[in-house]
């Protein structure tokens, strides 16, 4: 596929040219100054491989005309901090690719070709680069996820980015009848968050719903009687009295950790009970669940206290749904989506 990318930091494979004006000539490739990306296309050595966008642009020039960008790779394209294409040890995931029913493609590493058909109106051209819109890009990951919990962490992180929204992403759901992972697909869909800030808070909250209690709120600002902003926890239980918090590896260190107790006196204060999950409990969730019980076993009702609230005062901006955000001004984004960085 011969591309006219127009991002500022990719630069698009060409094909050999006897000229030398437009491509490198057959020469020219076959020296160091050349790196071949697939079957007679080449890009400058100096260009890096690893680069997501490049990773990207050069996977679809391999493939047919017709074809696009699909899943993690159409979804991060744009930035989208929690679709960088790799593993959680830092492997870089094959870039897929969606091929109609009756499309050939040579197999080649670092791409995944997949043969699933598209409806009209699902490719859309991105500086240049075929890709599928985002709700089918989404269904795509959401459906080969290795796990319910996975697939819900991926749909919390496309809202998360306004990527999508849930009304047109079940939508879209709903035109895939059978197709495999439908199933999961809508499992996670029915579990999803507009407002999880990080994938760690859609798996601790993922945990906390598996005990058989009440949907906890994702990042629900709690203010003072005053209207004062005093805390916004990862996952909260109002009823309860009880919040959840993730302690990952960004809370290392002496200041981070005076933050985390100046917070764990304020929750205690207000009469809420807090319960934290580390990045260890990862690999065996007992301990998190143990504490999460016994939590639930310390409270007495959060709101019975009438030391804080959920309203928000007039000064406070919602950011909590898709639409609320995509609705806030450049300047507003700046100040309100600071979570983003």
């Amino acid at each position: 596929m011969l591309l006219h990318v127009t991002h500022p930091a990719v630069t698009a494979p060409v094909a050999v040219d006897p000229s030398g004006q437009h491509g490198p000539t057959r020469r020219q490739a076959r020296g160091p100054h050349w790196r071949r990306t697939s079957a007679n296309r080449f890009v400058p050595a100096t260009v890096d491989p690893t680069h997501l966008q490049q990773r990207i642009v050069e996977a679809v020039a391999s493939v047919p005309e017709g074809s696009a960008v699909t899943g993690w790779a159409a979804l991060g394209w744009g930035g989208a901090r929690w679709f960088a294409g790799t593993t959680a040890t830092g492997q870089l995931l094959p870039v897929p690719i969606a091929l109609d029913d009756h499309r050939l493609a040579v197999r080649r590493p670092g791409v995944l070709a997949c043969h699933d058909w598209l409806f009209d109106g699902e490719v859309t051209m991105v500086d240049g680069v075929p890709m599928t819109v985002p709700e089918r890009s989404l269904s795509f990951a959401v459906r080969r996820a290795r796990s319910d919990r996975a697939a819900v962490g991926l749909i919390d992180m496309a809202y998360a980015w306004d990527l999508t929204a849930p009304d047109p992403f079940w939508l879209h759901l709903s035109r895939l009848g059978g197709r495999p992972g439908i199933r999961r697909a809508r499992r996670a869909f029915a579990r999803a968050e507009e407002n999880a800030w990080s994938p760690m808070e859609s798996v601790m909250r993922c945990l906390w719903r598996e005990t058989g209690r009440p949907r906890p709120l994702s990042n629900a600002p709690i203010f003072d009687l005053a209207g004062d902003h005093l805390l916004t926890p990862d996952l909260l239980d109002p009823v309860a009295g009880v919040a959840g918090e993730y302690d990952g590896a960004d809370h290392a260190g002496l200041e981070p950790r005076r933050r985390d107790l100046d917070r764990e006196d304020l929750y205690r204060e207000l009469g809420i009970e807090l319960v934290t999950m580390m990045s260890t409990d990862l690999r065996d969730t007992t301990a998190f669940l143990t504490r999460l019980h016994r939590a639930y076993g310390r409270s007495s009702g959060g709101r019975g206290s009438l030391r804080w609230t959920l309203d928000h005062p007039e000064w406070w901006v919602d950011t909590s749904t898709v639409a609320r955000r995509r609705a806030l001004s450049a300047s507003e984004r700046a100040v309100w989506l600071r979570w983003r960085r």
